[in-house]
């Protein structure tokens, strides 16, 4: 999640089994699709008819618009539906840039275990020694390990606005955060547990993680991320906005409806209160591009790259005593009995996920455009549609 409301309602610890939901307000075009490639056998064939359904269904929460890009061996195939544009009506188009919330993640723990790779970082080292003054001396050493897989105990945000209606949402959108100051709203209580004994989602983990970053490399964050992974990866249409509100180039929009009844754009939004955790922007496309890498081991050597799909060992557990689901800048599910890992993400009129088979046989990438703020039902897109990618 990218915003401080999102954080502290911890809509941050859906599984990707249940993370998106993306339907429409009012009548919208025709949707478009690609067809798809034969499937391997492995897993079942794409239908794409009931692909283009689940896309269709713009009204299982209203949202104004959906794609969805598979690829892999089993398979490839890409639909949308609904409008980048609601005043112009102008459908989505392949190469739109969508804001990507906490699907960030994946790119700052990526960098932040190449600087491991590299022994510029170490695993284990205390947050601490590396930012001095950054959090209270009361607290307990927390490692880099526990930031990035979420274990770290942090307490929760005090003093930040209270964002519980859409007009309150738009109200703050250009509130803007130095990462230190957001840091220390969630520094003001006791630890919540002892770090590296449980695990909450909390994107503040990914604030410092980034600022972490910065100390190692000597500059934004953003320039180690384009430096290290946009570049060398061709993702062209994938940017750090820093302090730029806005998305520039082809996009969807993202709007809220507010308690009138009326439809208004968010795109444009301070996402400083996100910086290193949910404030990234990319295309579906670009996406896969990074996953396809980094499942490959393009990006990391073997033995990082398996922290990125290892979990805490099994005594440490969610706050609300499930299993930990969380790993290394990844997070996993399994639906209809096949494994999935990836990420999800979301920010006010944006909600995306990027996951996929361990073997690459199928990688998904699933982008909506929500027009409610939190109400509970935002999973049920994704939901769909991973019922229709995993169904034998």
């Amino acid at each position: 999640m990218t915003s401080p409301h999102l954080s502290r309602r911890s809509l941050t610890g859906i599984a990707l089994a249940g993370a998106a939901a993306l339907a429409a307000t009012g009548t919208l075009p025709a949707s478009r699709a690609h067809a798809a490639d034969s499937a391997d056998s492995a897993l079942p064939p794409l239908d794409t008819r009931a692909l283009q359904a689940a896309l269709d269904d713009l009204e299982h929460p209203p949202a104004t618009a959906a794609q969805l890009k598979v690829a892999g061996s089993a398979g490839r195939w890409y639909g949308t539906s609904g409008v980048a544009d609601v005043r112009t009506g102008r459908p989505v188009q392949e190469d739109d840039r969508i804001r990507i919330g906490s699907v960030t993640k994946v790119f700052v723990a990526t960098v932040a275990l190449q600087l491991v790779a590299e022994r510029r970082l170490d695993l284990a080292t205390p947050v601490q020694r590396l930012l001095p003054g950054l959090l209270p001396d009361r607290f307990a050493p927390i490692t880099l390990a526990q930031l990035l897989n979420h274990t770290s105990g942090l307490p929760d945000h005090v003093g930040l606005p209270e964002l519980d209606t859409p007009e309150q949402v738009f109200r703050h959108r250009f509130d803007h955060w130095t990462p230190e100051r957001f840091v220390e709203t969630a520094t003001r209580r006791p630890l919540k547990f002892a770090p590296g004994t449980c695990q909450e989602y909390r994107g503040v983990n990914y604030v410092l993680a980034a600022l972490l970053i910065e100390r190692i490399t000597g500059r934004p964050y953003g320039e180690a991320v384009t430096a290290r992974l946009l570049r060398p990866l061709r993702l062209t249409r994938t940017s750090v906005p820093g302090d730029d509100p806005r998305i520039h180039g082809p996009h969807v929009h993202g709007y809220l409806r507010m308690t009138d009844g009326r439809l208004r754009d968010v795109t444009t939004y301070d996402m400083s209160a996100s910086r290193g955790e949910g404030d990234m922007i990319s295309t579906p496309k670009d996406l896969d591009r990074l996953l396809s890498a980094l499942f490959s081991g393009v990006l990391l050597p073997p033995r990082l790259l398996a922290k990125m799909f290892t979990l805490p060992p099994p005594e440490v557990r969610m706050l609300d005593g499930t299993p930990a689901r969380y790993s290394t800048g990844l997070q996993t599910a399994t639906v209809n009995g096949i494994a999935l890992w990836g990420k999800s993400g979301e920010h006010y009129g944006y909600k995306s996920v990027l996951l996929s088979t361990r073997d690459q046989q199928r990688r998904v990438v699933i982008s909506g455009n929500p027009t409610t703020l939190g109400d509970g039902n935002e999973s049920r897109l994704i939901e769909r549609v991973l019922g229709v990618l995993t169904r034998r």
